[in-house]
């Protein structure tokens, strides 16, 4: 398998590069998480141009995504573009997925609440998947919602009540499309969690070569170069499952649903060492407000946890495996 990107898949991982580099600063990531939401619409003007991505290739979607996951870009590009538009075929206007149940499982059910509704109130749309499978797209102001607080203020999640009109009205849908919407935001997700893991990785090799004890680098101790060198090593087998899920998911592969839930799982696992090692090598700064660490941390351990956690994907390969 070629993992050699091609000229145009360059083209987007460089624009999105210098998108966020301009117009995702920390302080904009800070002011969402405090609570400012219209703090970051100025941003949503450049990246609603890039929603079409959602009905593109999946392969660009998560060069795109793993940009926008090393700046910690609020919004919801990921619920549009990841999960509504491939569901819908709508990547003209923002929309979310209401699939989860109570108990927090990614399985269609009939249950008229749905819980992990990712920024439900920031959207125009909502996909409902009930049993069978069955949907119902509706507008999101016809949704009762209450936002339910998580460890990752930059990224706004609802539980929602859906309607009885909504439920009775609902359309069957064919198993297989629900089926490789889920494939394809794992990997999506995955992907942006690679950003993160990526800017958690160089900020601290970044650290260990400039901070200095017992006037050497901290970085030419051999327990910082350990640390370091497992999280280089968490870090590209991660990429390594992301990208082949990606290719193989977008491929329609047979091997596409299992790559999925080893690309989640994965970079899951690297996010989460790479955010705990970091804040090891950080020392007492990496546990203080002031520093941008914590803020990638919460979007690690939670991101690690949304669309199903890592023991969860482990137990499906798991399952895929012994069937």
């Amino acid at each position: 398998m070629d993992f050699i990107l091609s000229e145009d898949q360059e083209m987007v991982r460089d624009a999105a590069r210098r998108l966020m580099g301009g117009a995702c600063p920390i302080a904009l990531v800070r002011a969402v998480a405090g609570g400012d939401r219209a703090a970051g619409d100025p941003l949503w003007r450049h990246l609603s141009d890039w929603l079409p991505l959602g009905n593109g290739s999946l392969v660009e979607l998560c060069l795109f995504l793993e940009e926008t996951g090393a700046a910690l870009a609020p919004g919801p590009l990921l619920a549009s573009s990841a999960l509504y538009a491939p569901l819908t075929g709508d990547a003209e206007q923002t929309g979310t997925v209401a699939l989860a149940g109570p108990d927090g499982q990614w399985v269609p059910n009939d249950s008229p609440v749905k819980s992990f509704v990712i920024e439900a109130d920031g959207v125009s749309r909502v996909a409902v998947v009930l049993g069978g499978p069955r949907v119902a797209v509706v507008e999101a102001s016809d949704l009762a919602s209450r936002q339910v607080a998580t460890l990752d203020s930059t990224r706004r999640v609802f539980e929602v009540t859906v309607p009885d009109a909504v439920v009775a009205g609902a359309a069957p849908v064919d198993p297989a499309v629900v089926a490789r919407v889920l494939e394809r935001a794992w990997v999506a997700l995955s992907a942006e969690l690679l950003g993160v893991t990526r800017w958690l990785f160089d900020t601290a090799l970044a650290y260990a070569k400039v901070r200095v004890q017992f006037e050497r680098p901290i970085g030419s101790f051999q327990a910082i170069q350990h640390k370091l060198a497992d999280m280089a090593l968490v870090r590209e087998r991660a990429w390594a499952a992301v990208y082949y899920a990606a290719m193989a998911v977008e491929a329609g592969d047979a091997d596409g649903r299992r790559a999925a839930h080893v690309a989640k799982a994965a970079a899951g696992v690297a996010a989460r060492r790479c955010a705990k090692e970091a804040i090891q090598i950080h020392g007492g700064i990496g546990f203080t407000w002031e520093h941008d660490l914590h803020l990638y941390m919460r979007r690690a351990f939670f991101s690690e946890r949304l669309l199903g956690t890592t023991d969860w994907h482990h137990d499906r390969i798991a399952d895929l495996i012994l069937a």
